[in-house]
């Protein structure tokens, strides 16, 4: 199986020190599921995109510090690509910015909630939806961070997941799109360092119950695992 990621970040150099840019975080995710995947990485944010759509089996948008809204031409780009795949129903997961894009471009709403940041472990709480899919666990814990979220769902997308400060946490729309606004590909390290740059954003409430939250465990590998079935059906 060979998964594009398409990377739309380049983190601070001594994040990626630290603890390797975006595509080696899914790397190392993916890895945890099955040593044979191969990632290849395209850096949308610099116009680095496959020749063909085929060159892959499934794509897969990264995490961003930008918002889907903004006029800005690599992320229009990005949009009609996702487009694209959509009409060749061609496999695309989501995570975080690329849940909400995937949403932006087909035709629903993304924008800064009314409860404000999200961050730190929160719980998933999955309905019927995600049976029908096979996944019977009835919840999951992904790292979370961030302010904006998918209010209108586009149209054809089945919601898998809420929180309780994101209802439209976990969607897909066929069989062919999944996308998931926690990250399975952050680490505890990662977010406790992206908590503690941010702390003045946050505010001391948010980030204390942030830290708090990073004692519970993640179900990134679940996930993972998830999302490797839904790409190989």
């Amino acid at each position: 199986m060979r998964i594009g990621i398409l990377n739309v970040d380049t983190l601070k150099p001594e994040f990626v020190a630290r603890f390797g840019d975006y595509p080696r975080m899914f790397k190392d995710r993916f890895e945890l599921v099955d040593s044979t995947i191969e990632l290849v990485a395209y850096n949308c944010h610099e116009g680095e995109y496959p020749a063909h759509i085929d060159e892959v089996d499934a794509y897969l948008i990264t995490g961003s510090k930008l918002s889907v809204y903004d006029d800005i031409p690599w992320i229009n780009q990005l949009k009609e690509f996702i487009q694209q795949l959509h009409q060749a129903k061609k496999k695309l997961i989501g995570i975080c910015f690329g849940h909400q894009l995937i949403a932006q471009a087909l035709g629903g709403k993304t924008q800064k909630a009314d409860v404000g940041w999200c961050v730190g472990v929160h719980t998933n709480t999955l309905n019927d939806n995600a049976k029908a899919l096979g996944i019977t666990d009835p919840s999951f814990e992904l790292q979370s961070s961030h302010q904006d979220q998918v209010l209108l769902p586009p149209t054809g997308a089945k919601i898998l997941a809420s929180t309780p400060r994101c209802p439209n946490a976990m969607m897909v729309i066929d069989n062919h799109i999944l996308s998931v606004q926690g990250h399975i590909e952050f680490k505890k390290e990662f977010a406790n360092a992206l908590i503690e740059m941010r702390r003045s954003i946050f505010g001391e409430e948010i980030y204390h119950i942030a830290k708090a939250s990073l004692e519970t465990a993640t179900d990134h590998k679940k996930v993972t695992q998830w999302i490797v079935d839904f790409i190989a059906k």
